[in-house]
């Protein structure tokens, strides 16, 4: 599923009744006590892994969890979730990479992946990484002239496409000779021509394997080869080719086990779109390697139900996500009229979590049942959120980590320990990374540089490109700009590209004022950009305008307000802004509002793209 254009659906919650004190007289504070008063630690996981590839712990896995639930999708909206076990996962993978090889002949070929979630996806890049080619994860909103242009520029030998991506590939095929095959997800159409069948594939390559051609498993992964060409969204530019090996993935894996326990009864729910490398890293090869779960979302408009179906312990996603799970959430308790109950309660875990009892999951338990009843973890990454979500989330017993990264560091660079978190943090370096402030100002605050092996090899056929991010040192420039505090916590305070720099020298980051004014209930979403005055301006000073473009929240403006006209509109969240000058320092307040019609343009991960917004 993209999130390009991502409007979020209406999430239906549950009333909720919390009933809690009859809950509170059945505890056993004693025993609880002595099972959760536990010293805390401060140092990493000691068994934390050291994978060099990601063929390496796909082979341990399917060997040592052959029967555990994988991949769990649902067919149609209407039946249950279909399960996939570790044993029919590796042997459909083996099976594709066999056939890829030995009927396709395209080893060590490009081959790009495109189309939402679904299992042929995950067998798809699973296949890719254990030895066939170089996957091309590729982004199923494109339009069909910009696949085009990335079937080009990667030099790809085949497209593993999804039935719903059927027409944009009848429209290129004619124009895309050099592709050798066109192979449809879902599908066991035998070859005609170019076409062919996923299924088919999988079938044809589990013959060979039972007739005793082992070649594909035994082929042996070099964890400095160029595998996987991921072509960025780009907020601010046009994309370009990230060149990832498997030592990058790798090392993701190994990070997270420093910092953070999955288990393999864990099930993570997969929402984002898989051809981001934040997704098929963390949210799919994560998983695998701890004999875990991933269970497939059917889509925005079925979030809800999905979560209480899957009921799962973990959730990957953005913080546009986080934050309308907790704002409807958070609607039904008001609605409910038990505010006041749960802001007493998460005072009463609170003291009580302090001395060693950790009962929140008890007294909301409402609040769980809602999102499946098993949450534990939910991970932000991608953009800022909004501090007080992730301590609501801590208060009601969910561990909420954040991470941070770009896909030049295949992803992670930055990770929340879950032993000792910090809300409103990017995290701390991963064990294997250094990361440091360049030039720090007065505050600290200076564009972040990371060095780490999850970095990749360099831009795509971009050698110039390269050397711009990437110096002697080996020491990444990221573009965003932040600070590191006392205890090695990164807090990213912006982008250097989207820096609005005032005439006499003052830098305004446009993130820092966003996040104040989506807390505005009239406001849904914003940016906030320097706007040249006039040509014909009297003004002999050409300061820029600090300008705020705002999307008007209409449903909770009528449901506040009233009906209001456009005009109203207009001054209704102009008075809200004045307000939100009053928190920022004279040279950041905000001079003019625009309000506009439909949607940002975004990338897949939701971040606006300012440089197309502008163009506008």
């Amino acid at each position: 599923m993209g999130l390009r254009d991502l409007k979020v659906p209406k999430m239906k919650f549950k009333k909720m009744k919390m009933d809690v004190m009859d809950e509170l007289d059945k505890i056993d504070y004693e025993k609880l006590e002595k099972k959760n008063l536990k010293k805390k630690r401060e140092t990493p996981y000691e068994d934390m892994t050291h994978y060099k590839t990601v063929k390496e712990f796909f082979l341990k896995s399917i060997n040592e969890y052959p029967n555990n639930a994988c991949i769990l999708e649902k067919p149609n909206h209407k039946e249950p979730y279909k399960t996939t076990t570790y044993k029919e996962f590796g042997e459909d993978v083996l099976g594709l990479g066999t056939a890829l090889i030995n009927v396709l002949n395209l080893k060590d070929k490009k081959v790009i992946i495109i189309g939402e979630t679904q299992y042929g996806w995950y067998v798809s890049y699973m296949a890719m990484l254990c030895g066939v080619g170089i996957a091309v994860p590729t982004d199923r909103e494109l339009p069909v002239n910009e696949l085009e242009n990335i079937v080009r520029r990667s030099k790809a030998s085949a497209i593993i496409y999804s039935p719903k991506k059927e027409e944009d590939i009848k429209k290129i095929k004619e124009k895309v000779p050099e592709v050798e095959y066109f192979i449809e997800m879902n599908s066991d159409k035998k070859i005609e021509g170019k076409d062919v069948g996923l299924q088919n594939l999988i079938d044809l390559g589990k013959n060979i394997v039972k007739s005793g051609n082992d070649s594909f498993q035994k082929i042996e992964i070099d964890p400095e080869e160029f595998k996987i060409l991921f072509f960025t969204s780009g907020t601010t530019s046009n994309a370009k080719g990230v060149m990832l090996n498997n030592r990058n993935l790798a090392e993701n894996i190994n990070a997270v086990s420093a910092y953070v326990k999955i288990y393999p009864i864990d099930r993570l729910f997969s929402v984002l779109p898989l051809h981001h490398c934040y997704e098929s890293t963390i949210g799919f090869l994560l998983p695998i390697e701890c004999g875990a779960s991933i269970a497939v979302c059917e889509g925005l408009r079925y979030i809800v139900p999905n979560l209480q179906e899957a009921k799962p312990t973990a959730i990957l996603t953005v913080p546009l996500l986080v934050e309308s799970l907790y704002k409807k959430i958070n609607e039904k308790i008001v609605k409910s009229k038990k505010d006041k109950v749960v802001n007493t309660m998460i005072s009463v875990t609170n003291a009580l979590k302090g001395a060693g009892i950790d009962i929140k999951k008890k007294v909301f338990k409402e609040i769980y049942d809602n999102l499946g009843g098993n949450l534990r973890i939910i991970v932000s990454a991608a953009a800022p959120i909004d501090k007080k979500v992730g301590l609501w989330l801590e208060d009601i017993g969910i561990t909420f980590l954040q991470g941070y990264g770009l896909t030049e560091t295949a992803p992670i660079s930055a990770l929340t320990p879950e032993y000792k978190t910090c809300v409103g943090s990017a995290g701390k370096a991963i064990v294997q990374a250094d990361i440091k402030v360049k030039e720090p100002d007065e505050n600290g605050e200076g564009e972040i540089l990371i060095k780490t092996p999850t970095l990749m090899m360099g831009y795509y056929e971009d050698e110039e490109e390269t050397k711009k991010v990437i110096g002697e040192d080996g020491y990444f420039n990221s573009g965003d700009i932040g600070y590191i505090d006392d205890d090695g916590y990164i807090f990213i305070t912006g982008r250097s590209k989207n820096v609005i720099v005032t005439q006499n020298g003052k830098n305004i980051y446009p993130e820092e004022i966003e996040l104040l004014l989506d807390k505005v209930d009239e406001i849904k979403e914003s940016m906030v950009y320097g706007k040249k005055p006039e040509a014909n301006s009297k003004k002999e000073e050409k300061e820029l305008i600090i300008t705020a473009r705002v999307i008007p929240d209409y449903e909770k403006i009528e449901e506040l307000h009233g009906e209001v006209s456009e005009d109203e509109i207009y001054d209704l969240i102009w008075k809200k802004i004045k307000e939100v000058n009053k928190k920022l320092t004279s040279y950041k307040a905000i001079k003019s509002l625009e309000i506009k019609e439909g949607e940002f343009e975004k990338t897949s991960t939701m971040k606006i793209k300012r440089y197309k917004e502008l163009n506008k």
